[in-house]
């Protein structure tokens, strides 16, 4: 089987915004690019800055030996990548999927790509498409090490950070979804505190720069209580978890007689005097994390 090494040449499979910009940032580092998308019409920018634009997605992987697909998950990639057309232009090339999805899915892709003579590497993007190209970008990486040095001079080209992973084709998602976790979880109690502010009658362009002293808390705290998981100590030294739950139910009954839906604060409240149950009241409230996964 003949493996394609040209590192000058690249395909982006899958034009939303962050496609493009990734397609835009593979033309800015000097790289002949190829694209394609489902729904035709998007091209037209990147065309004019001279990239190819492929007339199927089978053209579009036989004109690089790298092809970099960003879909809006996994069921729109095998959409593409599994068009028999397509798994023919596709063997002995490199993919790199940087569609988002779970990490069973990334492995099942891992093992059909493997299958089919295709060479595999699966990512994560980590920040909007306005960092793409420059400093600020982060991107994970998983599989095949010896493939993503192999292509690292052409993903270089998108900027930022970049952090290979490992060799387990689903550890950058299993990263992505953990936290995408951090981020949602913190953003739904974001959206509930400005319902409950509102209701207070505090606009949320007067609470943001105290909501913005509250997140600066947290980034010191993590890497603390990343050593008590980890080392499995979960000190409440400092903060015992009968105290967070007074704190929790303070915002529940707040929540709750002006009519806001308190379920997330109920669930997290729940969760925290589950551990007090089990007889970990004077444990920091990283305790949870150990119990989440017990029935």
């Amino acid at each position: 089987m003949s493996t394609y090494t040209d590192q000058s040449a690249v395909t982006v499979l899958g034009l939303g915004p962050m496609g493009q910009a990734l397609a835009a940032a593979f033309l800015d580092a000097g790289l002949r690019v190829a694209v394609w998308n489902r729904t035709p019409g998007r091209d037209g920018e990147l065309v004019s800055r001279g990239a190819v634009g492929a007339g199927s997605a089978a053209e579009a992987v036989a004109a690089s030996g790298l092809v970099v697909v960003c879909v809006v998950n996994y069921d729109a990639s095998d959409d593409i990548l599994r068009q028999d057309a397509v798994v023919d232009a596709l063997k002995g090339r490199t993919v790199v999927n940087l569609s988002a999805d779970t990490p069973e899915r990334a492995r099942e892709t891992g093992e059909w790509a493997a299958r089919h003579g295709v060479r595999y590497l699966d990512g994560a993007i980590m920040t909007p498409t306005t960092t793409i190209g420059t400093p600020d970008a982060v991107f994970l990486y998983s599989g095949s090490e010896e493939l993503y040095r192999e292509h690292r001079p052409a993903l270089d080209a998108l900027g930022g950070t970049r952090t290979h992973l490992g060799e387990d084709i689903g550890r950058a998602a299993a990263y992505d979804i953990a936290l995408l976790d951090i981020f949602w979880t913190a953003m739904a109690g974001y959206a509930h505190a400005l319902a409950m502010a509102r209701a207070e009658g505090i606009t949320a362009r007067e609470l943001a720069p105290f909501a913005q002293g509250i997140g600066a808390i947290l980034p010191p705290l993590l890497a603390e209580f990343a050593d008590d998981v980890d080392d499995g100590t979960y000190s409440g030294e400092l903060n015992p978890i009968t105290s967070t739950v007074s704190t929790m139910a303070h915002v529940i009954h707040t929540s709750e007689a002006h009519g806001i839906d308190a379920g997330v604060m109920r669930a997290a409240e729940g969760q925290a005097r589950r551990a007090i149950g089990l007889g970990h009241a004077a444990d920091g409230y990283l305790r949870v994390a150990e119990l989440l996964g017990r029935r």
